[in-house]
């Protein structure tokens, strides 16, 4: 080989006697452990991001067995429903809208054909503590185990309600997009049928019940007619997303916190509402211990409805000068809702304001509807989920139409 020749103009090449380029440089052992240490963070991070988002079972393949706690107290494994002809397997879940207005479907869907041997359940597949506040601007609850047990009752569950939001473990093998994305298998336990259940979220909508089609197709020994359908709805809150949840978090405790005195024509005007929003008014008090303890629930119901049109106006019924002890509780809530103090030492004057008939002291809360009618007024501590149904009820339909009828009906 020729000796190497200099000048080449491309940095840290040199062009030996064939014209080939060659790297003139050495690596230290410090620069060769750190570009393998690099290369050991991106693998890792590729197959978390493909854990994250698994591929779907494909059609044709086994059930993936799985061991789940359900809502019952029991817990189900595969084999539980291997005296069915059918199983259909649906991955939904508490918060999403999309998934509540098709409770009523797979409910239905389970009494229809529950006696001609097919198996409904549910698995709820994310992390909890994944889902942020503004993703439940449509829901009572979220996805806990505990409040899977409350939906379940609520809204008289006819099929097995499982949780898989510790591990994701049962998700992972199943691989859902979305909620709800249903799984329907035959009496082998070979997928026949992945996707959406019908057509449209909308139920007078649906031209397509295609899980309904695949089931009837499998009952009577036929080829199911679509095996695949695309699904929509809220994507899996996988476990990687508990970092959005914490980023929302440390949001809100950089928010703006502060109290403005009001005066009885401002309790009038708050009384009457403004035309167009739901507004819920918490009255509250420093020295009030069941207020205090309950204040965090009026701001989680804030931080969940405020896209929507929905208001919390807390009022602190201290005297004036007290407006100190008011401000110190309110910023260590992160009290960014609006909040108003009682402006004079008229208690009685300014009680009567906001309401005549009230008669007593704090806590003391009222959910007053668009028109300004009142939806609800109770003395004393509140239901926070009571709460949230009738804010829900009472919300107009603002960009997910149909979701006020279904909590005008629970």
């Amino acid at each position: 080989m020729s000796e190497p020749q200099m000048g080449d103009n491309r940095r840290g090449f040199l062009r030996d006697g064939t014209g080939a380029l060659f790297w003139k440089r050495s690596f230290s052992p410090l620069k060769i452990r750190f570009a393998f240490l690099l290369l050991l963070m991106a693998s890792a991070m590729r197959a978390f991001a493909v854990v994250d988002n698994p591929p779907t079972l494909a059609v044709g393949v086994s059930a993936p067995d799985f061991a789940l706690p359900g809502v019952d107290g029991k817990t189900y494994q595969l084999g539980d429903f291997s005296g069915s002809k059918v199983l259909a397997i649906v991955f939904t879940c508490n918060h999403c809208p999309t998934a509540q207005l098709y409770e009523s479907r797979i409910k239905q869907l389970a009494a229809d054909y529950r006696d001609r041997g097919v198996a409904v359940v549910a698995i709820q597949p994310n992390d909890p503590k994944s889902v942020r506040l503004d993703e439940m601007g449509y829901t009572d609850l979220s996805d806990s185990f505990e409040e899977m047990k409350i939906r379940a009752a609520h809204s008289h569950f006819n099929f097995p309600y499982l949780y898989d939001g510790e591990t994701q473990s049962t998700a992972r093998k199943y691989g859902p997009t979305a909620t709800p994305h249903i799984f329907v298998f035959d009496r082998e336990r070979k997928l026949r049928y992945e996707g959406r259940v019908d057509s449209s979220a909308r139920e007078a909508l649906a031209k397509s019940r295609d899980a309904r089609n695949a089931i009837d197709a499998l009952l009577t020994d036929k080829t199911v007619p679509t095996a695949k359908t695309p699904t929509f709805g809220c994507s899996i809150k996988w476990a990687s997303k508990e970092e959005g949840r914490a980023a929302e978090l440390a949001a809100i405790e950089k928010e703006p916190v502060k109290v403005d005195l009001v005066d009885i024509a401002g309790l009038r005007a708050l009384r009457r509402n403004a035309p167009g929003k739901v507004l819920l008014v918490d009255f509250w008090a420093t020295w009030c211990g069941p207020c205090i303890q309950e204040f965090p629930e009026f701001q989680t119901m804030y931080r969940m409805y405020r896209h929507r049109p929905f208001e919390l106006v807390t009022v602190s019924t201290n005297f004036p000068d007290e407006k100190k002890r008011v401000m110190d509780a309110l910023e260590r809530q992160h009290a960014s809702s609006r909040n108003l103090l009682f402006g004079t030492t008229d208690t009685y004057d300014l009680m009567a304001a906001f309401d005549p008939q009230w008669n007593a002291g704090v806590p003391y809360t009222v959910l007053i509807r668009a028109d300004g009618t009142v939806a609800y007024k109770h003395q004393g501590p509140i239901d926070p989920i009571e709460i949230r149904r009738l804010i829900l009820a009472n919300l107009p339909d603002d960009d997910y139409i149909g979701i006020r009828a279904h909590w005008s009906t629970q």
